[in-house]
């Protein structure tokens, strides 16, 4: 939006709608280079210049695409590269495209900007080094000051129907609906709640959009349930829904995890201790859970590391054998009680285990 009034405001000066082009890519569409210079290709209107040339490198491409649009005048004309989804474009091999943007707008030859439009606040840490050291480090962070009741209202005006839509009786009633549902405690709550966590517009489509998908003729409103179940689905914890995923053995090694934490006060542990509690609880419950060989079990916590329940601590990186490698748990205690509350068929003596740790 900031950048779209901008363009409007500069683009009113004659001198700059004639000699500024503006190429708009998009990260969710251009999902490699080649596509991304084909677009380019086309936007610069330069498909009859190219034709069949077969060119070497990316690179190549792109600085015989700028010569061309020199022919005929000795100045080059401006060029503006608006990247939205800014983030998905460092995820392109070898970030080349980004590379020859920014080494192009180095040098003098042709006069290029590049704009990247990104809900990402650590977009930069994506950058490679070569990438990163010819990027002018110059960023803008567009944050809203809506005060609570003026995000209220923006929820009210974006449910709200012109009047022009059609049928006025309908347009009538669904606005009265819409004015009783935005006063409503519940949905005020809801709206609250969201506010608090992210004040964005973008959030508040987001926790719109289930709701306005759920109106059919047997559901002609939006009801505030319906608001307090878009909610749920949006805070849903993606750690929790995953332990739901996982098997009984799983459970009880995210089990001994979480008292190994415990008893070592957060220091890392590895996976023979991880073992080691695992056979004390299986020893003690024999009658009743079912004991696995150690290679089975190590299967299952590379699963769990794979999912990053537990992660490595010394990174990927490290050569120390497997089993040996420090590890240390990424769920809460909260977390895995929810779980084990919700889990269907949990074995109850899992629930006392985790509840009551086994004595040394």
């Amino acid at each position: 939006m900031l950048v779209s009034s901008v363009l409007r405001e500069i683009e009113s000066n004659p001198k700059v709608s004639k000699n500024l082009l503006i190429i708009r890519l998009n990260g969710l569409l251009q999902t490699d280079d080649k596509i991304a210079i084909q677009e380019i290709t086309r936007q610069l209107q330069l498909d009859n210049v190219v034709g069949d040339k077969v060119f070497g490198s990316f690179a190549e491409n792109l600085a015989f695409l700028l010569e061309a649009l020199k022919r005929g005048s000795d100045t080059a004309q401006s060029v503006l590269f608006i990247l939205e989804e800014f983030d998905l474009f460092a995820h392109h091999k070898n970030q080349t495209l980004l590379y020859n943007l920014f080494d192009i707008c180095q040098s003098a030859q042709t006069p290029i900007a590049v704009i990247g439009v990104t809900r990402r606040l650590d977009v930069v840490e994506l950058l490679e080094k070569r990438v990163k050291s010819r990027f002018s480090h110059r960023h803008i962070h567009v944050f809203n000051s809506l005060a609570f009741p003026a995000y209220k209202e923006v929820c009210k005006r974006v449910l709200t129907l012109p009047a022009e839509v059609g049928d006025a009786k309908f347009v009538k009633r669904w606005n009265q609906d819409i004015e009783a549902l935005c006063s409503n405690a519940t949905v005020h709550d809801v709206l609250k709640k969201t506010y608090q966590l992210d004040k964005s517009i973008c959030r508040l489509q987001s926790l719109l959009l289930l709701p306005i998908c759920k109106v059919t003729e047997d559901h002609p409103a939006i009801e505030a349930v319906d608001l307090v179940e878009s909610s749920k689905h949006l805070g849903a914890d993606s750690k929790a829904a995953m332990l739901h995923g996982i098997s009984v053995l799983q459970l009880a090694l995210v089990i001994a995890m979480k008292h190994l934490t415990d008893l070592y006060e957060g220091d890392p542990f590895n996976f023979e201790m991880l073992y080691n509690e695992y056979l004390k609880f299986v020893q003690r419950k024999a009658h009743v859970v079912q004991s696995f060989e150690k290679p089975v079990v190590l299967k299952a916590f590379e699963h769990l590391v794979s999912l990053e329940i537990v992660k490595p601590v010394d990174g990927h990186g490290s050569r120390t054998q497997k089993e040996y490698r420090a590890m240390s748990l990424l769920v809460t205690s909260a977390q895995l009680m929810d779980v084990l509350n919700t889990y269907p068929g949990c074995p109850s003596e899992l629930k006392h285990w985790a509840s009551n740790p086994l004595p040394s």
